[in-house]
């Protein structure tokens, strides 16, 4: 087993700045890592991580998610295991797949999409992060809850708060400060609104959590809240790195953007192979159960274990030419990569794989769309390169386009 001396700290700003030459030390020489820093195991391998999130054995647990998620979301379903997991999630599930989605929902997604790119679709130039990736997958959330969007200022500083304690690994006390005044000022937020809501039950998700029943179970307001704070984090931080993501790999491979903007279906394979080379989430924790044989040792029981998604996808073991984003590869399998059978890592495996992948899948394709409908020759601002930021989660922090403008 090696330590976090032989290769870059995942704290460290050189590995900030670019973790990819990192991920390939320590897939070849350290597969399993100790970081003092963190207290966990570090696995870097695809077919590591891909154990750990499958744990066909019952090796892993979410234990970690105690410490790490329920101080500012308070317990959500990611902390839940056997018969208790598959109930709530079956609570959950429904509203995000099959017709709840396409009829409910999608008209949602489309609009909110339109009304931001009529924004900036009449000016020739445009921030696809700050004017569009940042507001749209929160503006759709909160339409689909039936919130006030004009709340969305605050919506993003709780989701930033989250993110950020999520990613709290050296343990700076005022971002942990932060997050858990956030779950409170949430729940000030939220309860009375669900309270309301179970009163007055309409066409909206928060309607459809508050009157959902499997097995004779229901959720309660803590339950609903702590969902909504778990949806609003993860699926707006995520989806707001994917679409910022999509572009700046497509702009930078302008033989692959002409194919999506000539062929439409290839968006989904653009998505997929984004997902794979830049994740919007590069590290997951897992708690292990039992002591375990992972490549280059063995983990003891009850320690936790960080999964790096972004070293994962890109194992030369697991894709041909893994440091090269190609839309066409065969290696990646696109009719999977929105399910639990997906063949990269980003969305996790298993139970406790993303139950919103599909509409992060519906967000994209009508994202993507919509956009290259109103920028058909889109291109980078002069002399700017993409660059990603982010440790725990990663993305293009700002991605100024030029078009030319086309009526809407």
């Amino acid at each position: 087993m090696s330590t976090a001396q032989q290769v870059p700290d995942i704290l460290s700003s050189e590995f900030a700045a670019n973790p990819y030459p990192a991920y390939r030390v320590m897939r070849e020489s350290a597969p399993l890592i100790w970081h003092e820093a963190t207290r966990s195991y570090i696995v870097s391998r695809y077919e590591d991580v891909e154990r750990v999130f499958k744990d066909k054995a019952g090796q892993f647990t979410t234990d970690n998610y105690d410490w790490q998620i329920e101080p500012v979301h308070g317990k959500t379903i990611l902390q839940l295991s056997g018969r208790e997991h598959a109930v709530r999630r079956a609570l959950v599930a429904p509203a995000f797949r099959g017709s709840d989605l396409q009829e409910k929902f999608l008209p949602v997604i489309e609009r909110n999409s339109r009304e931001l790119i009529d924004t900036f679709r009449h000016t020739g130039s445009a921030d696809l992060v700050t004017d569009y990736a940042t507001r749209f997958p929160v503006n759709v959330i909160a339409d689909m809850l039936g919130l006030d969007k004009a709340d969305h200022p605050r919506f993003h500083q709780w989701y930033t708060s989250v993110i950020a304690f999520l990613g709290n690994l050296s343990g700076d006390p005022q971002v942990a400060a932060d997050g858990e005044r956030t779950r409170h000022e949430f729940a000030e937020y939220m309860l009375p609104i669900i309270r309301r809501r179970r009163n007055e039950l309409g066409e909206d998700l928060l309607s459809t959590l508050c009157a959902a029943e499997v097995d004779g179970v229901r959720m309660s307001d803590e339950d609903i809240k702590a969902f909504c704070s778990l949806l609003l984090a993860a699926g707006g931080e995520t989806t707001d790195k994917a679409i910022a993501s999509i572009f700046a790999n497509l702009l930078m491979h302008p033989d692959q953007l002409a194919a999506v903007r000539e062929d439409r279906s290839l968006i989904p394979r653009a998505f997929a192979e984004t997902l794979r080379y830049t994740p919007p989430v590069h590290m997951i924790m897992r708690q292990s159960a039992t002591e375990v044989e992972l490549s280059g040792g063995t983990i003891p029981a009850g320690v936790t274990v960080t999964c790096l998604i972004g070293a994962a996808n890109r194992d030369g073991e697991r894709y041909a030419d893994p440091d090269r984003f190609d839309l066409f590869r065969e290696d990646l399998t696109t009719t999977t990569a929105f399910s639990a059978a997906a063949d990269h890592l980003a969305f996790a495996l298993g139970r406790h794989f993303c139950v919103g992948a599909l509409l992060a899948k519906a967000e994209v394709e009508t994202g993507m769309n919509q956009l290259l409908d109103a920028m058909p020759d889109v291109r980078l601002a002069e002399g700017f390169d993409p660059v990603e930021q982010g440790v725990f989660t990663r993305g293009p922090q700002t991605l100024p386009v030029r078009f030319t403008p086309v009526a809407g």
